[in-house]
């Protein structure tokens, strides 16, 4: 019999990993025939990345998937470069020769006539890949672990780049985004899109989807049935929808603070049925300059006043340039005076948290996101309705789908960002009190989702039919 082998190429930030190493298991899980190799783009500054993967590798041997570390390359220098944005991107193109000989040496020493390498997939920021794909003739698909919507942006960013008579920012009209239902204020596209190298980065990955076979993408069509058929033209390649894509066991597996999850996960047993709010702002979330001391004394003021069960997930910016936030030293220092104490009983503020476990918890009523894309396909599965206060990257962009277009979220912001004025007690309090008690009808819509979900990757369901169709185009290419 015939085996397969496909490459997978991703950025290094644990939310284009996590999503890229479980799709791969998923793969393999639905046609054992196919195996994968998994190139890792090491930086030392995120240790936690390593870790992960450590733990991915060693359970990962009768699964058939490989991890290979590419070797180190010069950093991009300072004057190359003006964001981490445009840093990462430069350091990917750098690592494009290895990325050549890993795959010259995968096809010369590991495949034969009986296993054959038919894919190259880097995820939606490594684009510079498909070269490498070109170079040695094997078909080459992007894999897109967010929204149809943003996807949408993306694919249109070229179209209206041609119409722009001036740059992004300083647009003050809305605009038609084919993927989005609504029109969409400029406020809402992301930050790095709205400056002059990010935009440049983004118009550039943007054209070159249209070069690949085909767009694997981490969503289902009933959850975003408008964006994915506003993207599926004929100028367009193929979409291949497969999500919900998830790590449900998540960090809990993995991280090394064993002693706090299992502490948080016994607090939450003591505590009543759907009444705890769950806060976690994202693995980057507090890097992106805007939970600043100022807000998070009135995010604590704000939960004083809605007088509810919480888990908050708290960290502080992290003091070395592009590694992770870090977990407070001493949150007294950062949380107004005595609120610890006020609040032992009632609540935890953690740093580090396994936020998957959290949201599969019986006590878990609600959940305060900066949607993060993995984030709302967790807390969806979850049935766990979300309030919106979006970071950084394109999450203002997912508020505005998830509240707007979708009807499956709360809205505490949509364009919140650094710079933004702050979210005050008060705002907060409100939030609160209409995400845990105030909106059946988005509670109703959410637990339906949850159904959809888990029905999507079922025999018969849309992402399974989706991705048996990719299964025969890679096989048959």
């Amino acid at each position: 019999m015939t085996k397969f082998e496909v490459v997978f190429m991703t950025s290094p930030g644990i939310g284009q990993l996590v999503p890229v190493v479980e799709f791969a298991h998923h793969l393999i899980n639905h046609d054992p025939r196919f195996s994968a190799t998994i190139l890792i783009v090491t930086m030392p500054q995120r240790p936690i990345l390593n870790t992960y993967i450590q733990s991915r590798a060693a359970t990962s041997t009768s699964t058939n998937i490989k991890f290979v570390h590419l070797p180190i390359v010069d950093p991009p220098t300072p004057d190359q470069y003006e964001s981490s944005f445009g840093y990462s991107c430069l350091l990917l193109e750098k690592h494009r020769p290895h990325v050549k000989q890993a795959i010259t040496n995968l096809m010369e020493t590991e495949l034969d006539s009986d296993r054959r390498l038919v894919g190259i997939i880097p995820d939606m920021f490594c684009t510079s890949m498909i070269d490498v794909a070109n170079e040695l003739d094997i078909p080459c698909y992007v894999f897109f672990p967010s929204t149809a919507t943003f996807l949408g942006f993306m694919l249109h960013l070229p179209i209206l780049d041609t119409q722009l008579t001036t740059e992004l920012a300083k647009l003050d009209t809305e605009l038609i985004i084919p993927s989005f239902a609504n029109p969409v204020s400029p406020s809402l596209l992301p930050s790095i899109a709205l400056e002059k190298e990010g935009y440049s980065w983004f118009l550039h990955h943007g054209r070159r989807y249209y070069e690949t076979m085909g767009i694997i993408i981490n969503t289902f069509h009933d959850l975003e049935p408008y964006a994915l058929n506003s993207v599926s033209t004929s100028q367009v390649p193929p979409i291949y929808p497969i999500g919900p894509i998830l790590d449900l066991v998540g960090p809990a597996q993995w991280h090394p603070d064993q002693a706090n999850h299992e502490r948080i996960m016994k607090w939450l047993d003591d505590q009543p049925p759907s009444t705890v709010v769950f806060l976690s702002f994202g693995s980057q979330g507090s890097n992106a300059g805007c939970l600043s001391e100022s807000q998070v004394r009135e995010i604590a003021f704000g939960l004083e006043l809605a007088e509810v069960r919480f888990v908050w997930a708290l960290r502080e910016p992290s003091k070395a340039k592009f590694a992770l936030p870090d977990d407070y030293t001493s949150l007294e220092k950062v949380l107004s005076n005595g609120f610890l104490e006020r609040t032992i009983g009632i609540g935890l503020v953690c740093g580090w948290v396994s936020q998957v476990s959290i949201l599969a918890h019986k006590a878990i009523g609600g959940f305060i996101s900066h949607c993060g894309w993995n984030s709302i396909l967790e807390s969806l599965w979850h049935g766990i309705p979300i309030a919106t206060w979006p970071i950084y990257s394109e999450q203002q962009m997912n508020a505005f789908e998830m509240v707007k277009e979708l009807g499956l979220a709360i809205e505490i912001r949509l364009d919140y960002r650094k710079g933004s004025d702050l979210v005050l007690a008060k705002e907060v309090e409100r939030g609160i009190k209409h995400l845990m008690d105030g909106d059946d009808e988005v509670r109703r819509k959410v637990k339906e989702m949850s159904k959809k979900c888990r029905a999507a990757k079922m025999e018969n369901g849309s992402s399974y039919a989706s991705l048996g169709v990719l299964i025969e185009k890679l096989v048959t290419s």
